[in-house]
């Protein structure tokens, strides 16, 4: 694939043998996610759509699972699924491997653009506002159900 690189989740070029939690091992045998962690978000939300802190991220922020407050600042606001500010690029990339039915738009992280407002989450899949755990607002990330699933930058501040 040369300096293409392969996604995970969304594609059909290639099987990575992804669990039920968005997860697979390795060949070193280490274990790890692609996205949502689907098993330890039912364990600690109940199975309820709810703010859910799943882990924390590199820089210190804590990182949710798909639910946020539908307006950031407000704990009493209506509950939803955030959604990422990623869509599939209109055009492929020069010299991308050819758009057929194997790598159809979508196949590489390269097919990904970056739109300013489109969702409700900035480049890294974050956001400020307020969390159960900090009702005062803070930097957050999100793993959300569309590219990127995951963040794939940090950009929290104290």
């Amino acid at each position: 694939m040369g300096s293409w690189s392969l996604e995970a989740l969304g594609q059909t070029f290639f099987k990575w043998g992804t669990d039920t939690s968005n997860a697979h091992v390795q060949p070193n045998g280490m274990y790890h996610y692609h996205g949502i962690p689907e098993g330890l978000v039912t364990k600690l939300s109940n199975g309820n759509k709810a703010m859910t802190l799943i882990g924390w991220a590199a820089d210190g922020f804590p990182i949710y699972a798909r639910y946020g407050y539908t307006v950031a600042t407000d704990a009493s606001s209506a509950i939803k699924v955030v959604t990422s500010s990623y869509r599939t690029k209109t055009t492929p990339d020069t010299n991308r491997p050819a758009t057929t039915t194997t790598y159809a738009m979508g196949t590489f992280t390269q097919d990904y653009e970056y739109v300013a407002g489109l969702g409700d989450l900035d480049e890294c899949n974050g956001r400020t506002g307020v969390t159960p755990e900090f009702p005062k607002g803070i930097y957050h990330y999100y793993a959300t159900d569309t590219f990127p699933h995951l963040q794939r930058c940090v950009k929290g501040k104290l």
